[in-house]
């Protein structure tokens, strides 16, 4: 971790890790998309209480805050890391999470509670780390987009998981 911040030259660099690493959750030294992903649960609960739009529009504009950050930053996180979507840069799995929430907001009408948000994060994390199509292979696109997409596409497998849990009364 030290090396790392050694690394980081300036104001301009804080800001655009802790953008990326959505507060330094991505900085865990394990499991670093699964703390990233709580970033989306953190945005998530207190969206219902935003006036003027419904929750879910809310969330997936958060969701495409997200994204532009991530494809706008994804070059230089990739440069500072030398990796190709580096475990560190979270913003993706917050994402990711604001769309499947929303996807269940939008189909069913509801807000989810406290069980809700953890089988919808225990449903984004299990899609992100198997990637099913198109998510692997979206991960080759370049730079930002190649970080942000894959979990924004995996993230409609498990919104509609979540869709279906709560249409059939489990949520």
């Amino acid at each position: 971790m030290s090396s790392l911040l050694d690394r980081l030259r300036g104001p301009g660099d804080w800001v655009r890790l802790l953008i990326l690493s959505f507060g330094g959750l991505g900085l865990a030294p394990i499991a670093s998309g699964t703390f990233g992903t709580l970033g989306g649960i953190i945005l998530a609960v207190p969206a219902v209480y935003l006036p003027f739009f419904p929750y879910w529009v809310w969330l997936l504009l958060l969701s495409l805050v997200c994204l532009a950050f991530g494809v706008a930053l994804g070059p230089w996180a990739e440069a500072f890391f030398g990796l190709k979507d580096p475990g560190a840069i979270v913003i993706d799995e917050v994402a990711g999470y604001l769309i499947t929430v929303s996807i269940f907001a939008l189909g069913t009408g509801r807000i989810l509670d406290w069980w809700g948000h953890l089988v919808a994060f225990l449903l984004f994390r299990m899609a992100d780390i198997l990637k099913p199509p198109p998510g692997r292979k979206l991960e080759v696109l370049p730079g930002g987009w190649g970080v942000m997409l894959d979990d924004m596409a995996v993230a409609l497998y498990s919104g509609g998981g979540l869709l279906f849990a709560g249409l059939l009364g489990w949520l």
